[in-house]
């Protein structure tokens, strides 16, 4: 449902400035934005795979992907120091060699408490290290507000931190459609209690945007049965978030979990290869559905950190620090590996355990934003305050 209550509450709490900046507000471009997040700090290190450092090869010695080579296990050549993993041969490499795709290593936020629920707040609010934490605000809603409130839609059971704040924004986790989490008894019960109020109106559209999503959905997956789309879930919620985006949405996100590898992380096969397989299909999945509208839409795939660079003794990886960052689109300038770098070796790592953070995520999608939509720096500023935009021309 719509969040209103929360609107209500976080329209009291805007500075002036933002108020000002709706004179400002950003023409609308037609691009659309899909922000995926992998909860649970995914290991980068095994999905772009520093091929060219031998350290990394001591470091994980059940876990490395292999070099490059006629083995179908080793990675997939990028450059002369980075391959993929392979278990993204069929989906997404594709993408990167028509320069669709392009990843950015050394992502991520200064935050280095490797609490996953810390830092996965802190990314999605996207404010300021120093300022106080605003739980009402997270960066996406920023952006909708600097945007003059396009559409946009969370695809969780509940709406994100990241899209709180004072547009509103709708959320249905499509992998439920047909279990609605308010049935009709409640619904009426709810209706009744806001009747005559000042939030009667809102509630109620907040109920028919259920609905409609429902309708739409459930109507999706009858014909689905015949097109025989794919039974894997991510794929198939991606098939129908291409359909509510490609026609409604222009801002959307979707967080997908299991990704916290601790135990048995397994390397070209395995529990992590898996997920990468189920992503890759996924992500493909949505492209595809966007059908003339890919064009037009970038697709933006992070989590909270990445993982510890050494494995570990149940052969996993643990909680680290830097991340790799994937940007996905139709006129996303890829086929590249962007951003600050360094050579992979033991003296480059973080408190000689992670990856260091030289791409700072703040920056990284401000100048990511700022060239998709034409922000210009006071919006920049509303969406990440403080934040230099960097731009890595992707877009």
């Amino acid at each position: 449902m719509v969040n209103r209550r929360q609107t209500l509450l976080s329209l009291a709490s805007l500075p002036l400035a933002m108020y000002s900046s709706r004179l400002l507000a950003a023409p609308s471009s037609g691009s659309k934005l899909l922000v995926v997040f992998l909860r649970g700090g995914y290991d980068a290190a095994s999905l772009l795979v520093p091929i060219s450092s031998s350290f990394y090869y001591e470091a994980r010695p059940h876990i490395a992907i292999a070099k490059p080579g006629a083995d179908a296990q080793g990675a997939l050549p990028l450059s002369s120091d980075w391959g993929l993993h392979p278990a993204l041969r069929e989906s997404l490499y594709p993408y990167y060699q028509r320069k669709e795709l392009a990843f950015i290593p050394f992502a991520g936020t200064n935050n280095i408490s490797r609490s996953h629920f810390e830092t996965q707040d802190h990314i999605e609010m996207g404010q300021s290290e120093s300022a106080r934490k605003n739980y009402q605000s997270g960066f996406l809603n920023r952006l909708a507000y600097v945007l003059d409130g396009p559409s946009a839609m969370s695809f969780t059971a509940q709406l994100p931190l990241i899209f709180e704040g004072p547009i509103k924004v709708a959320n249905a986790s499509l992998a439920k459609v047909n279990k609605s989490s308010v049935n009709q008894r409640q619904s009426a019960l709810i209706s009744a209690m806001y009747k005559d109020s000042a939030l009667e109106a809102q509630v109620t559209e907040g109920f028919a945007i259920r609905e409609e999503i429902q309708q739409e959905m459930q109507a999706e997956m009858q014909a689905a049965n015949r097109n025989a789309l794919s039974s894997k879930g991510f794929a198939l919620e991606a098939q129908r978030m291409a359909r509510l985006m490609k026609d409604k949405y222009n801002l959307g996100f979707i967080d997908v979990g299991g990704w916290d590898t601790h135990v048995n992380q397994g390397a070209a096969t395995g529990t992590l290869a898996n997920r990468f397989t189920e992503l890759g299909q996924g992500l493909d999945a949505f492209a595809q559905g966007m059908g003339a509208e890919w064009k037009n839409t970038t697709v933006v795939v992070l989590s909270e950190f990445g993982r510890t660079f050494r494995q570990n003794g149940n052969r996993g990886t643990d909680h680290g620090h830097a991340s790799v960052y994937w940007i996905l689109g139709g006129s996303v300038q890829g086929g590249k590996i962007a951003g600050e770098q360094v050579h992979v070796s033991q003296a480059s790592l973080f408190q000689n355990r992670d990856y260091p953070v030289l791409n700072e995520y703040r920056s990284v999608l401000g100048g990511l934003f700022k060239s998709q939509f034409g922000l210009n720096a006071q919006q920049l500023d509303i969406v990440f305050p403080g934040a230099a935009p960097r731009d890595l021309h992707l877009v």
